[in-house]
């Protein structure tokens, strides 16, 4: 079975023997037990995955796996979607650092590269005169809490026009990452409604 694999402007296939696919359940149901625990997908922790995101997880892996050369993990890695999500076609794996921004791709318009489901391109991403409320009710699902990474602070927000999450720069301290997220708040709240707060 064939896996295709869109990574920016890249397209890769990757051929699944069908005897991997049974050979490799143990490997699979390991993984899900490793994921029923909760993953930590970008920003969000996600306390029960479903198999949407166990997808996107091992895409994330899959992503990681060609990225060092580590063939025998990329084919599993795709054996696992493969397994997982009867019917699935390709891929669009994220490289922003948000797993959720994964697609999955179930079709082929027909010139070999899966249709992109993002917003188009054409799409109007500044719409003013949205209500108050509803304008902080979306900033609030587009721009993340600041979180922790390390000994550093970020937060992410989602990119209106393609739909990607896009993680701002660490910083070495909580204040000033709060302070950062509330502008990207404020400059997404103006954009909804033409209006500051």
């Amino acid at each position: 079975m064939k896996l295709k694999i869109i990574v920016d402007d890249s397209v890769r296939e990757i051929d699944v023997p069908q005897d991997l696919l049974a050979s490799a359940e143990d490997f699979f149901r390991k993984m899900d037990s490793d994921m029923d625990r909760g993953w930590r997908m970008g920003p969000e922790f996600i306390d029960n995955p479903d198999q949407t995101n166990r997808c996107q997880i091992a895409a994330d892996k899959l992503l990681a796996s060609i990225s060092t050369g580590n063939s025998s993990l990329a084919m599993l890695m795709a054996g696992y979607i493969l397994k997982r999500q009867p019917g699935v076609t390709g891929v669009r794996i994220d490289t922003g650092g948000e797993p959720l921004g994964t697609e999955l791709i179930f079709g082929s318009d027909g010139s070999g590269v899966p249709p992109h489901t993002g917003a188009p391109s054409g799409e109007k991403t500044v719409s003013t005169g949205m209500a108050r409320a509803d304008a902080i009710a979306l900033a609030e699902k587009e721009v993340t809490q600041v979180y922790r990474v390390g000994q550093a602070y970020r937060f992410a927000a989602r990119d209106p026009g393609t739909g990607r999450w896009i993680e701002s720069p660490l910083m070495s301290s909580l204040e000033e990452a709060q302070q950062q997220r509330m502008e990207a708040f404020d400059e997404r709240f103006e954009q909804l409604t033409g209006c500051t707060r």
